[in-house]
């Protein structure tokens, strides 16, 4: 049984139709990777996964069992079982770092004050941070606010994780410790995981599977291998990062 399952969903947001009868399995243990242009719904398939989005049409399952259909009470531990690396961290500016780590043990258990403080601590070193606890999320550079939100999402355990364009907005160094970063939590902590990125290093790197969403449809679904080596023109072009001639027909429109 696949963790998590799409039996052709669909969505639409006023007259743009973003998912179109969309089936998809994510096996346990694997990292999958989700590539397309911006705005193709790549987001929105995230947040059909964790329940943040309802889909118009079709199913949404978490080990064999619809969710999509759950109310709000009975949603809350599924969601307990994801954690979710939002595009830029959305940490809690007011909060400083251990604060900020600590939410989800306050607001979701029942544990005392100094077990919080020792899974934070673990948490903060996970991810190579343990000196930056007292600090606020001001005080940090970009990569370090992903890391923090990242110790964060992983703060209950999840099962899963849902990273939404992780290495956006840093150099290529920072990118890659958030790439080596995703690796290790699966290795370590035997998650398994959703990327969204149209990062091609990254996909290549941390994906063991890649699959594409284009046009409100799934277009591509292989290997990093495979996606390499794609003969398919869209895949192509958006792994070489080479406009066609759709995107450049507005360029060549003499100026009057």
């Amino acid at each position: 049984m696949s963790l998590i399952e799409f039996r052709k969903v669909s969505k639409r947001f006023g007259p743009q139709v973003v998912l179109d009868r969309i089936d998809l399995r994510v096996e346990r243990g694997q990292n999958l990777v989700i590539i397309g242009a911006s705005g193709s719904g790549k987001s929105v398939m995230l947040k059909h996964m964790v329940g943040l989005l309802r889909p118009d049409s079709g199913q949404v399952l978490f080990e064999g069992r619809r969710i999509d259909n759950l109310s709000e009470r009975r949603l809350a531990p599924v969601r307990a079982q994801f954690g979710f690396l939002f595009q830029m961290g959305a940490l809690f500016d007011s909060m400083t770092v251990e604060e900020n780590v600590a939410f989800p043990l306050v607001e979701h258990t029942n544990k005392k004050r100094d077990e919080i403080a020792v899974i934070v601590d673990e948490k903060l070193r996970m991810v190579g941070l343990p000196e930056v606890r007292k600090k606020m999320p001001a005080e940090l550079s970009g990569g370090q606010r992903k890391r923090v939100a990242l110790a964060r999402a992983i703060a209950l355990d999840p099962r899963v994780i849902l990273y939404d364009e992780p290495t956006t907005g840093l150099d290529p160094i920072r990118a890659d410790v958030i790439n080596e970063l995703i690796l290790k939590l699966q290795r370590e902590l035997r998650v398994t995981s959703v990327v969204v990125t149209h990062d091609m290093h990254s996909a290549f790197k941390i994906g063991d599977r890649i699959v594409m969403l284009h046009d409100a449809h799934l277009v591509f679904d292989g290997t990093p291998q495979q996606t390499r080596e794609s003969d398919d023109p869209i895949v192509r072009r958006f792994v070489t990062g080479e406009a066609g001639d759709e995107e450049l027909a507005a360029l060549r429109d003499p100026v009057h």
